[in-house]
């Protein structure tokens, strides 16, 4: 493999490294020049070139956030990293280096091109991310495996692949293996490939390539439902009420409650514990519906309160460009009048009476915009009271609902309590007809020690209701907080920028006028 002269010292790539590769590649001539005495952003460089710089390590990289194209080929990098902020990349050469494995291109869900020609891989792999992937070169690497093949089938994009100088590419059934299992390939190792070769590569491994068709498309229908699942997973939670559809939290009060599971066996508790379960779920289940009502009553709220504002900014927004159009046409008029007057005097009294009307214009732009304030401030303070009292009686009922469970799990307690006394009693008297789990007659060697489990198991149930409904009010309280928090930011943002935008345009007229030279108004 190529590789720079082992005399050269491995070069770090350091501020200095990228300023000058910057100002290499950049405009020259005067464009150029000019851009060396202000000085080229690292956001707004699209290109960088680094081969052939004896580059050990990627690194610094970071603020070339709108970089398309990186070329980085014969160095001496070995690992592939430090690229997570170059989400914008389009094309990436990375050949002739010392990389052995495919890594840290997760971000890159925009690359279209990638050369790994000339390295140390054997596998692959962790390109995952790359769904624009057109372009994949790996020749002259170390791949012996032609399922590495098979990886390549979920690009659908990939249409030139470049894997000669490879153990794999010495097979005898190289190309139609890859033709078979990449049917959409246009290029293979520099060469097209022709339709006739496609059939008899088709044809040759249809059985297989059937086979994993087949494979294919039920994965994939796995990963419909588990998107699907995740989906409404997600909208459970914007509700807060996920896991409450079912027995989720019932099961989690005996997930680790070893003294109630020990306990369920006692005679009669099976019955009692099935009828307490199913109460218990009831009342989740009315929780989990009146949380996703209550979701989206607070979602026709917000849309209707961001469709109120958008019009409202909409309509101040048309006043605003009529009064401007209005000046404007004025304005040139007066401009025309000005450049045509000869009489110095009336010059400077129409000057004067267009800087009168641009203060006139200022003020009735600044007069629109404090309408709208008032208008928005008093639109966002209803909105604001409307989603706290909507919050306020979902927070109320849901602990209502909440205390139904504890009252349920009281009297399950109470119950329990019953029939393990009751079954000491039998246990001391020698009257128990049934046979006790070892580990459960083990809690019957006193009152003390049985109460004490019940108690236990009581205490643990309690304990995971009120964690589920403090997590449920804390997260439903402190969305209502962030969202009123960034409605008010967003709108003294818009205030700000509008005003700058104002005073922007109404110094642009002022100085218009200031700048008229009677001289060459005169001529």
């Amino acid at each position: 493999m190529n590789r720079l002269c082992d005399s050269m010292e491995p070069r770090v790539m350091d501020d200095d490294m990228l300023k000058l590769a910057v100002g290499e590649q950049g405009p020259q001539e005067e464009a150029g020049q000019l851009a060396k005495q202000e000085g080229i952003l690292f956001k707004d460089v699209l290109s960088l070139q680094l081969d052939f710089r004896n580059i050990l390590r990627i690194d610094n990289l970071w603020q070339f956030e709108n970089l398309r194209k990186l070329q980085l080929d014969n160095n001496i990098i070995e690992k592939i990293e430090g690229l997570e902020n170059l989400t914008h990349l389009v094309w990436l050469d990375l050949s002739f280096n010392n990389i052995e494995t495919i890594e840290g291109l997760d971000t890159l869900v925009n690359l279209e091109d990638l050369s790994l020609f000339n390295n140390r891989i054997s596998k692959i792999d962790s390109l995952d991310a790359l769904v624009k992937l057109q372009v994949l070169s790996l020749g002259n690497n170390q791949i012996d495996n032609m399922m590495n093949i098979v990886y390549l089938r979920r690009f659908k994009c990939l249409r030139t692949l470049s894997l000669s100088g490879n153990p794999i590419s010495e097979a005898e059934d190289y190309k139609m293996f890859i033709c078979a299992y990449l049917p959409d390939l246009v290029y293979l190792d520099f060469r097209r490939i022709d339709d006739h070769t496609k059939e008899l590569a088709e044809a040759k491994h249809q059985y297989s390539i059937d086979e994993l068709k087949h494979q294919e498309n039920l994965m994939q229908v796995r990963l419909q439902d588990e998107r699907a699942r995740q989906e409404e997973l997600e909208k459970h939670k914007t509700a807060f009420v996920e896991h409450l559809n079912g027995s989720f939290l019932f099961d989690s009060m005996y997930a680790e409650d070893s003294e109630g599971n020990k306990l369920s066996y006692l005679p009669g508790v099976s019955e009692l514990l099935e009828a307490y379960k199913d109460k218990f779920v009831i009342i989740c289940v009315n929780i989990f519906e009146y949380g996703l009502k209550q979701q989206e009553k607070r979602k026709v709220e917000l849309d209707t309160f961001s469709e109120c504002v958008h019009e409202a900014i909409q309509e101040n927004q048309e006043q605003g460009k009529r009064k401007i159009a209005q000046f404007e046409e004025k304005h040139l008029s007066s401009l025309s009048a000005i450049r045509e007057e000869s009489e110095l005097p009336n010059i400077e009294k129409m000057i004067l009476e267009c800087s009168a009307d641009v203060s006139e214009l200022f003020n009735e732009l600044m007069m629109l915009e404090m309408q709208l304030v008032e208008q928005l401030e008093e639109t966002i303070n209803m909105f604001e009271r409307n989603i706290v009292d909507m919050v306020g009686l979902f927070i109320e009922n849901v602990q209502s609902l909440m205390a139904q469970c504890r009252d349920l799990e009281n009297h399950h307690h109470e119950k329990l309590l019953e029939i393990s006394i009751s079954t000491l009693e039998k246990i001391v008297k020698g009257d128990l007809d049934e046979d006790l789990p070892d580990d459960l007659r083990a809690l019957f060697v006193d009152k003390d020690t049985i109460v004490n489990a019940v108690g236990a198991s009581h205490d643990i149930h309690l304990l995971k209701i009120d964690n589920r409904e403090d997590e449920l009010v804390t997260r439903i309280n402190s969305w209502c907080t962030r969202l009123v928090d960034k409605i008010h930011k967003d709108e003294i943002m818009r205030n700000r920028k509008r005003v700058k935008e104002i005073n922007q345009y109404i110094d642009h007229m002022q100085s218009e006028l200031d700048n008229l030279e009677y001289s060459d108004i005169l001529d």
